[in-house]
């Protein structure tokens, strides 16, 4: 009786066909070729869905024992018949959370602050409650106001910053100060006493932008470029500050609105003011890039054992440890860490990672959006089937 388990199996089975794909193209003369990474077609079915429920464009990067796969599938641009690039760039909206929390661990590393450090001790002048902890900005648990926007207990929205829907799209590129998106968050009322509860808000992570800076003298985008970007070698990403571009090659993203008149118009927003979300959902990036980062995070090379330990313990009802979720997969698959995000509109991605880092899901999808996010509803769904293909036996 065979011993081999489903996973290894199904690995087999594709380097057989990949074995079997390089000979047929290479020719009986062929020998000694390694083969080529074997294609993946339930990838590309799950890719497929996400098309078919709307979404323009998707682009994916898949690393497992079988290799580096990656493929597109949709159009880059409307009215073009050109797929997505494979690496282009994208806006990776609050996949920049664990960039941003392995910033502030590895100062913890070097000694340069503690986790349980109350934050009005770095950041004196804004009013900080003295409860509140590094620990429970990265955490989600200081309970300060989420500054673009937060519904309250009886279901109302107590409003933020213009970040998102029809009133949004006319001041996009306008720039906002990390400072000035604090200040507005510690105007308003708690959402719950300093670690009394749980509730994602992109404050704790301006904060911690805040933060970085001040602790090491220089700015949010000089720290991310000389711990991280330029050590692992990751070329396709920056912070982008009020930059509104996307640079290369890229997918292009969507806003629809109907105007007084009753006429739906269709914006492009590739291009778009990232500001509003600084140290929260400002980063570009690539698969490439989002690939090196996750698993060189998840195999150690960014953290001490301890610290990444901490990091990935899930917590609270979110479970979400210090800038990732923690995430059961379910019987045949184990837990994976992950992020995901999105920008106001138009642009999600996803970073998913085996506890070891060598099992990588990492990729960008485009869309029409509107004020009740079109086919976003579906997004989540859609991810958990593509992830699901890769994690699971």
């Amino acid at each position: 009786m065979s011993t081999q388990s489903p996973r290894a199996a199904k690995a087999l089975r594709r380097s057989a066909v990949a074995v079997l794909a390089a000979a047929l193209v290479a020719g009986p003369a062929a020998t000694g070729a390694s083969a080529a990474t074997p294609d993946r077609p339930e990838l590309r079915t799950a890719m497929q869905a996400f098309i078919d429920a709307g979404f323009t464009g998707v682009q994916l990067r898949v690393r497992d024992e079988d290799g580096e796969w990656t493929s597109s599938a949709g159009v880059r641009k409307l009215g073009q018949a050109a797929k997505p690039p494979t690496n282009g760039s994208f806006w990776t909206g609050s996949v920049v959370k664990p960039f941003t929390a392995t910033l502030v661990l590895q100062l913890a590393a070097e000694g340069k602050l503690r986790l349980d450090d109350p934050v009005a001790d770095h950041l004196p002048g804004y009013g900080f409650d003295r409860r509140i902890t590094v620990r429970m900005l990265l955490q989600h648990t200081s309970g300060l106001f989420n500054y673009t926007g937060e519904f309250t207990a009886d279901g109302t929205l107590e409003p933020g910053i213009i970040a998102n829907g029809d009133e949004w799209l006319p001041i996009r590129f306008r720039d906002y100060r990390p400072e000035e998106l604090v200040r507005l968050a510690l105007s308003k009322p708690a959402r719950f006493e300093p670690g009394a509860g749980q509730s994602y808000s992109n404050t704790n992570y301006t904060v911690a932008l805040l933060l970085i800076e001040r602790v090491t003298g220089r700015s949010y985008a000089e720290e991310m470029h000389r711990r991280i970007l330029r050590p692992l070698r990751m070329t396709g990403t920056v912070v982008p500050g009020t930059r509104s571009q996307l640079p290369g090659p890229h997918a292009h993203g969507y806003y629809r609105y109907q105007d007084a008149a009753g006429k739906w118009t269709t914006v492009d927003i590739s291009r778009q003011n990232p500001s509003l979300l600084a140290g929260a959902g400002d980063l570009i990036s690539t698969t490439r890039d989002l690939q090196t980062f996750f698993s060189a995070l998840n195999s150690g090379r960014l953290l001490p054992a301890g610290l990444l330990a901490e990091m990935r313990q899930p917590y609270g009802p979110l479970k979400y440890g210090l800038g990732v979720f923690a995430t059961d997969l379910g019987p045949g698959c184990g837990t994976v860490y992950e992020h995901k995000g999105s920008p106001p509109h138009g642009y999600g991605a996803l970073m998913y990672s085996s506890p070891d880092g060598a099992r990588t899901v990492t990729g960008s999808v485009t869309w029409v959006d509107e004020a009740t996010r079109g086919p976003a509803k579906d997004f989540q769904k859609l991810v958990d089937n593509l992830v699901r293909e890769v994690f699971c036996d």
